[in-house]
């Protein structure tokens, strides 16, 4: 494909920068989907990365002397191929996420209202510094459905504290919330 280029510096330069896009994204999802415990999928995406690579920095290296604007091309693909990686990542929602919240109403049953909803909730008893009790809950969800679990909390109740969390290994129970009950069952983690 770049031998054909190779007469059209332009088009050359936006082909390295198109690959390199492509590589750079593909190595950021690879890193990203691999520190969450997918080791099949992370090393079939490396592999096409890889090869995207080579035949992207060979045409950088051998044009070097002659067509230095090559190499703008080139780290401009790596900036912009590690901000869409990142969104791609995002955009596919691989892994699970802990959400921890704290209620101080007491009103509210946060852990039912979730669990009217589908959640697996742990519910703790706690209490704040002047010894008032407050509910703090642990769920463990699949990422692309937790903005729908926040939502389901800021229904409840909207002054709840919660945090989240990557989770690199979960054993159990899994997650069935709205999104969980849909998704598919199979796994590249082995």
């Amino acid at each position: 494909m770049f031998e054909t280029l190779e007469t059209y510096p332009g088009l050359l330069a936006i082909a390295i920068f198109l690959a390199r896009i492509a590589d750079v994204s593909l190595g950021t999802v690879r890193s990203l989907v691999g520190f969450r415990g997918y080791r099949a999928l992370s090393a079939l995406i490396g592999f096409f990365e890889a090869l995207i690579w080579v035949l992207a920095v060979r045409q950088v290296l051998v044009h070097l002397d002659a067509r230095p604007w090559l190499s703008v091309a080139y780290a401009g693909g790596f900036a912009v191929g590690t901000f869409i990686g990142i969104s791609l990542e995002r955009a596919l929602g691989v892994g699970q996420e802990l959400i921890r919240a704290i209620s101080y109403r007491l009103d509210v049953n946060l852990a039912d209202g979730l669990r009217e909803h589908g959640y697996h909730v742990v519910e703790l008893q706690g209490t704040r510094r002047n010894q008032a009790p407050v509910q703090v809950l642990y769920v463990v969800e699949r990422r692309r459905a937790v903005p729908i679990l926040l939502r389901r909390l800021r229904e409840l109740d909207e002054q709840a504290i919660y945090t989240v969390t990557d989770v690199k290994t979960c054993t159990g129970e899994e997650p069935e919330g709205p999104m969980a009950q849909n998704a598919l069952r199979g796994s590249l983690r082995k």
